[in-house]
């Protein structure tokens, strides 16, 4: 959705970038700017910074920046006109109907709406009759009526046409099908029905929209499971299974479960912080949404080799997101499911109580490689562990772990603690050669952290960030530029695209400013806006201004091709030889 500019210029006067930020990041103020810890990777010093100046926010550790909307997108993992509603909801702002492009907004309500009506028309099938052999799949997995009503599940009757015919009956049209991804296309361009005789598991938001469906199958058919595609209003790495209940928990923790029925499963036995990735591995993404609602998370995957592999890889994530990472050994069970219908609800919570901290898992399971009994498996348990441990940033947490992997190897401390002294010294060897190879390569840091946004040339990219710094900072200093410098002139795609608009927010006389170029760029396109923004101006601007341009044009001189003495060949030449003439 397009929305009226003079409507998001009032939206971001109202809504102060520091006060919306303190809702999520502890601030506090240094010089003219606030300082905490960025909400969007894991650090342990604030480099995160909020200007109330500028009215933008600008993390020096990740690179992530832009403006109040910005911020909200990322924080609450909403596309851009969900976080111009969620803003103007905050403030009382009402978003007004004749927007610049309604028909963006109609599509979005139009595939929500289909979406919706689609898990109605599932759930109705679910409950008929002759559908009972699926009642008892769900009553097979033990699951009660009241649970199933909870989470909206449901059938898709087995045919190709059942819930277009349904749909279209609602007046949803084919290409809305289509869009939202109920229907799919076969190679000889004839729709038919994506989700066919499978038990529907609806994906709902955390503003209570279906957005997707996950089907599975009642027998051993593939694929198991058949997950709704990337659409307009889903976007797998940016949701969670049942984050919409599970924010609601009193616990201060999360279960991060793998699959529908295991999170189902969880919630129905008391445990309402159970949340499950989206038909693939889990994302940054979601990880720091987690850690938006807590700040501890008790890995609860599947005993199986790929689901213990999952869970040292989902381990690696959760940390970066700043988590306090636990991991769920499930004896005797494959999945939580199975353990809870075997033990019971008390048993799994005992479970929970015992979980181990996410190294003790780690160290075990470097243990179950080896056989400890032999010497040269030891030995080889013993340097694989070490270099684990080398991964421990505290000191004290490192010894306590040294003196369990020594325990499981029957060797003593002091050998243990030789062996990580040792790999504590390769690892920071490799770190330093890493910072040193990033001194020597000046070029390459002037580039923008995200590498889609390469500079050509980098001399004559940091001038043109040098020009951009500068009408940000002085809106006045455009009509200095007047036939000075054109955004033809600018090598960097980006950099040119900013430079454009701006000279056409200052045509039509409103303020350049990062806000006003909220929902025009890409998000990595904002956060490097929001850093040359955040560069010191020169107090000679004009002089500042005339020494980037020299740059700019030396930089094209240089790479310019050789100009032909003779006017024959070059008209340029030849005009200018003409005007000489005239003088």
């Amino acid at each position: 959705m397009a929305f009226d500019q003079s409507f998001l210029d009032e939206l971001t006067a109202r809504s102060d970038i520091v006060e919306v930020v303190s809702r999520y990041v502890q601030l506090k103020r240094s010089g003219a700017n606030y300082f905490g810890l960025c909400p969007f990777h894991n650090e342990k010093s604030p480099s995160f910074s909020v200007s109330p100046d500028k009215q933008i926010f600008y993390c020096f550790g990740c690179g992530q920046g832009g403006g109040v909307i910005s911020f909200v997108m990322r924080a609450e993992g909403l596309e851009f006109p969900d976080a111009v509603a969620f803003l103007a909801k905050q403030c009382g702002l009402p978003i007004p109907e004749d927007t610049q492009d309604p028909q963006a907004g109609r599509r979005r309500e139009r595939l929500l709406n289909l979406m919706r009506d689609a898990a109605r028309f599932y759930y109705a099938e679910l409950w008929k009759p002759e559908n009972q052999r699926v009642q008892q799949y769900f009553a097979r997995r033990g699951l009660r009526r009241g649970t199933m009503n909870r989470f909206g599940l449901g059938y898709a009757p087995d045919s190709f046409f059942a819930t277009m015919d349904a749909m279209q009956a609602k007046g949803y049209t084919k290409e809305e099908l289509l869009a939202c991804g109920l229907a799919a296309r076969s190679e000889k361009g004839n729709l038919y029905d994506k989700f066919r005789n499978r038990v529907m598991f609806p994906i709902i938001d955390q503003r209570g929209n279906v957005i997707a469906f996950g089907g599975r199958v009642m027998d051993d058919s593939k694929p198991k499971y058949l997950n709704s595609p990337e659409t307009s209003i889903f976007h797998k790495g940016r949701n969670l299974f049942a984050l919409n209940l599970a924010r609601k928990t009193k616990n201060d923790y999360f279960i991060l479960a793998e699959g529908y029925m295991d999170v189902i499963a969880l919630h129905q036995a008391g445990f309402d912080s159970a949340v499950a990735s989206l038909g693939t591995s889990l994302t940054d993404e979601q990880a720091r949404i987690i850690a938006r609602h807590t700040k501890n998370i008790i890995i609860s995957y599947d005993a199986d080799g790929a689901g213990q592999a999952a869970s040292q890889r989902a381990i690696d994530i959760l940390k970066k997101a700043d988590l306090n990472v636990r991991v769920l050994k499930i004896p005797g069970a494959k999945d939580p499911d199975e353990f809870i219908r075997e033990k019971g609800p008390d048993a799994f919570r005992r479970l929970i109580e015992h979980s181990e901290d996410h190294n003790a898992f780690r160290l075990e399971n470097i243990a179950a490689k080896f056989d400890l009994e032999e010497d040269e498996q030891r030995v080889a348990f013993l340097r694989e562990a070490a270099w684990m441990l080398a991964h421990i940033d505290g000191a004290v947490e490192r010894e306590v772990y040294a003196g369990r992997a020594a325990q499981m190897a029957n060797v003593s401390l002091d050998a243990m603690q030789v062996e990580v002294k040792r790999a504590l010294s390769i690892r920071r060897g490799q770190q330093k050669k890493a910072q040193r190879r990033d001194v020597r390569a000046p070029a390459q840091a002037a580039q923008p952290k995200d590498r889609a946004l390469h500079y050509p040339d980098i001399v004559s990219g940091r001038a043109e960030e040098g020009i951009l710094a500068l009408i940000f900072g002085d809106n006045t200093l455009v009509s200095y530029l007047a036939d000075k410098i054109t955004p033809q002139d600018f090598t960097a795609p980006v950099l040119r695209k900013v430079f454009a608009h701006a000279l056409s927010l200052y045509d039509a006389g409103r303020p350049i400013t990062v806000a006003s170029f909220e929902g025009y760029l890409e998000p990595n396109e904002l956060s490097l806006l929001a850093r040359i923004t955040e560069q010191t101006v020169p107090a000679k601007r004009e002089q500042a201004m005339d020494d980037y341009i020299r740059k700019i044009r030396g930089e094209a001189l240089k790479h310019a091709q050789p100009i032909s003495e003779d006017p024959a060949e070059d008209p340029l030449l030849a005009k200018a030889k003409l005007k000489s003439r005239k003088k």
